[in-house]
């Protein structure tokens, strides 16, 4: 009985084992089958992955080139000359213009000239009242009297302590009017006046066209508050803004074109700032240019350009040639000796203006300086590789 029941263990055991068997045989025929011969399995992914032969260019005809414009040139090493653009506003010369404003607290009774006007130095422009000042004439004159009157004595007489006190009361009566914004004239005309004591005028320091007035006659001003402000036109700024990433060096004396409407007029660096303005965030460079024919007014936008010249030769393409690639590596296409259009990837360096220096290229290759984006849609439906690898 057990060796019954032992030899059908076996014949049971040996009939399980056989299907996984033949199902292990099957595999590895259907396995050679789809691949063939191990040497022919290893080879068969790499054929797969490369899919035939990397085309290495496009052709064009002529009349294609024609149509879309395109123009190659050799790349050969030259010195550029070149613009660098920048927005700008034409403002007032800081330097030679000021703010005309009471140094005390006074009221407005009379206004001279109207925005817009051409003054010249020592011109009336504004009258004015002052309390302060009223108590500063009437004390300006009983020191002259005294002063006066010591003087008509004679040192010997009085003393030297009435004669220097009388004398520096007198000069400090003096000086106080002055500051208050009195003319020597003014001060001179106050002896013997009683009725216009506190009346003043202000005048014209220097000559210049009058660009602000915000102010009425009756109207109470402090003391600092700006009336009027005046600028020499002769000369104005034109500030230039710059992105802050521009590395460009613009030493004084630096020459540029600025255009404003239909006029262009030359202009020289005065100054570069060296800090970044807060609210446009970038650079201010300072220009002066001379209002020809008092065409250019504060507030008026402009374009700067500023010229450039490289120190050496340099290879370099329009921008229009440069295209970025599939992977973001900007590329040139160049032609080949066999006529072919094919990318050649480029490192960027300076800015030129509308052109770019370019770098990883050898001098003498043919480039597409124009129509470099129909060559790149060309090559793009060839399903051709564009990054030149």
């Amino acid at each position: 009985m057990k060796q019954i029941l032992k030899t059908i263990l076996i014949t049971g055991l040996v009939t399980s084992l056989t299907p996984f068997g033949a199902v292990a045989q099957e595999h590895e025929h259907d396995e050679k089958a789809q691949h063939g011969p191990e040497s022919g399995a290893e080879s068969g992914p790499a054929a797969g992955h490369d899919g035939g032969e990397k085309a290495e260019g496009i052709d064009l005809t002529l009349k294609q080139m024609e149509l879309a414009n395109i123009t190659v040139a050799p790349l050969e090493p030259r010195t550029m000359n070149y613009q660098l653009y920048a927005p700008g506003e034409v403002k007032s010369n800081g330097y030679t213009s000021y703010q005309v404003s009471p140094r005390v607290d006074s009221v407005v009774l009379r206004r001279h000239v109207a925005l817009g006007d051409h003054v010249e130095k020592g011109q009336p422009l504004v009258t004015l009242f002052s309390e302060t000042v009223a108590d500063a004439q009437a004390n300006y004159n009983i020191a002259k009297a005294e002063w006066q009157r010591v003087q008509k004595m004679g040192r010997t007489a009085v003393g030297d302590r009435r004669y220097i006190a009388a004398q520096s009361t007198m000069q400090a009566a003096h000086g106080r009017l002055l500051a208050f914004g009195l003319s020597e004239k003014a001060i001179g005309q106050l002896s013997g006046k009683r009725g216009n004591l506190g009346e003043y005028t202000l005048l014209a320091e220097r000559g210049g066209a009058v660009l602000t007035d915000d102010f009425h006659q009756g109207q109470r001003v402090q003391s600092g508050d700006a009336l009027m402000e005046l600028a020499d036109e002769k000369k104005l700024w034109v500030e230039a803004r710059l992105a802050p990433t521009l590395q460009v060096h613009l030493p004084s004396g630096s020459k540029a074109d600025v255009k404003v409407g239909g006029d262009v007029f030359s202009a020289v660096v005065s100054q570069e700032a060296h800090i970044i303005d807060q609210q446009t965030r970038t650079r201010v460079v300072r220009l002066l240019v001379d209002n020809v024919g008092h065409r250019l007014h504060p507030g008026m936008f402009a374009d700067v350009y500023f010229s450039f010249k490289t120190d050496a030769p340099v290879l370099a393409v329009p921008e229009a040639a440069l295209m970025r690639g599939a992977d973001g590596d900007w590329t040139v296409f160049v032609q080949g000796g066999d006529g072919k259009f094919s990318a050649h990837e480029v490192d960027l360096g300076r800015s030129l203006g509308k052109w770019r220096e370019i770098t990883g290229i050898a001098e003498g290759t043919k480039v597409v300086v124009e129509g470099a984006f129909f060559v790149s849609s060309q090559i793009a439906k060839g399903n051709f590789d564009v990054h030149n690898h």
